[in-house]
Parts: structure tokens; C-alpha cells; sequence
């Protein structure tokens, strides 16, 4: 199968007006500070590093994790609002959030995420692996570990080069034979994690 869209998949910069330099923040309208940290910070491990009032409304709170990588993930709080059971699907809305997990400690999340109460999915996507689950307001969150080790300043150049063979194999979405070839392709070393058996294709959160 070859794509049909005119706008090229390619990890070169646009000829754009500014490019951006990474991913500062994520907001999200969240419910109330407890529930939001036992489940960011109790379970899923991100530091609360920093809490203030919400510049634009002081009556709410203003949460701010480490999701690993010092990239930030934000919430705005208010101990009035009880945590919700869903999301409103729709045009401008946040499907889900993905957070990278260590491949070592996949067994150990399902376990926690079991002890907790929380339901999740695991699925082989092809090129990684994911278990989906939702947090105390229902958003999807994914849990996403490579199935290689793939240098952060090198991800974009691998994932265009895997479109490129899967273009060139004619499948539906890239899978692990592509991903393995971009890596070979760049020169880089091929180092696979081990990671359990998964569902492969699609689905998500029961």
C-alpha cells in the first residue's frame, strides 16, 4: 500500500517562518489535587514539582510533574470538582496521553496498575509496545516502550525511514521488520528490549 497525501513524511524541517525546539508543557483540565496526584504521582511515579495558583483563575490550583524527562505535564485543580468517569470525544479534544515507560518495568506496571484498580489493555503496535489504561477522570493514557533503543536526537530520522520501507513493503502500518531496517539503514546499532507477547493491530482501552 503506498500513501496517497500529498505532504511528504520526512525528519527534515519545514520551510516554515520559526521551528519549534521541543515540548515545553502539556495542560490539562484536571478535577481535584488529591485524586490527581495519587494517580500522577503515586502510581504512574511522576515528582510534583511545583504547585501554584492558576495565573489566569487564582480560585484553582496549578500542578506541575516530571514525566521523566523534565518534560512537564500540568493540571488545573480545584478541590470543588470530583473526578469524572470520561472525556468528550470531539473535534479539538485531547485523545490521549502517551508517557514513555523502561522495557525492564513492564511486568511490574501491570502489576501495579492491577493493585490499584486500574483496567488496561496491552497491544504490539508494531513498532512498540503499549498498555492503555485511563487516569482518575477517564482520560486514556498510554504507556508506551520502544521495542529498540533508538537515540532521542536520532527518533524522528528512524520513524521516517521506517514509513519509507513500510511505503516500499507495501503495509497497512509500519511494524517491528521496518523499524529494525531503518535502524540497520542509519547505521545505528540494533539493540531490541524484551518485551512480552502482545495483541497486535488495533484497540485500545476496554
Amino acid at each position: 500500500m503506498t500513501d496517497t497525501h500529498e505532504t511528504p513524511v520526512t525528519p527534515e524541517l519545514p520551510d516554515s517562518a520559526f521551528h519549534t525546539t521541543g515540548t515545553d508543557h502539556i495542560t490539562v483540565w484536571g478535577s481535584n489535587e488529591e485524586d490527581t496526584v495519587a494517580f500522577y504521582q503515586d502510581l504512574l511515579g511522576m515528582p510534583l514539582v511545583l504547585r501554584q495558583p492558576n495565573l489566569d483563575d487564582p480560585s484553582q490550583t496549578h500542578l506541575f510533574f516530571d514525566t521523566g524527562d523534565g518534560r512537564i505535564l500540568t493540571f488545573f485543580v480545584s478541590d470543588d470538582r470530583p473526578s469524572a468517569r470520561g472525556q468528550r470525544a470531539g473535534v479539538g479534544a485531547v485523545h490521549h496521553l502517551c508517557f514513555s515507560v523502561d522495557p525492564d518495568e513492564y511486568e511490574d506496571i501491570m502489576d501495579a496498575l492491577e493493585e490499584a484498580g486500574h483496567g488496561y489493555n496491552v497491544f504490539d503496535r508494531g513498532i512498540f509496545h503499549s498498555i492503555y489504561t485511563r487516569d482518575n477522570n477517564g482520560l486514556v493514557i498510554e504507556l508506551s516502550a520502544d521495542k529498540y533503543e533508538m537515540p532521542d536526537d536520532r527518533y524522528g530520522e528512524i520513524l521516517a525511514k521506517a514509513q519509507e520501507l513500510r511505503e516500499a513493503d507495501g503495509a497497512e502500518y509500519a511494524k517491528d521488520e521496518h523499524l529494525r531496517g531503518a535502524i540497520e539503514e542509519l547505521g545505528l546499532e540494533v539493540v531490541k528490549n524484551d518485551l512480552p507477547d502482545a495483541s497486535a493491530g488495533v484497540g485500545g482501552v476496554e
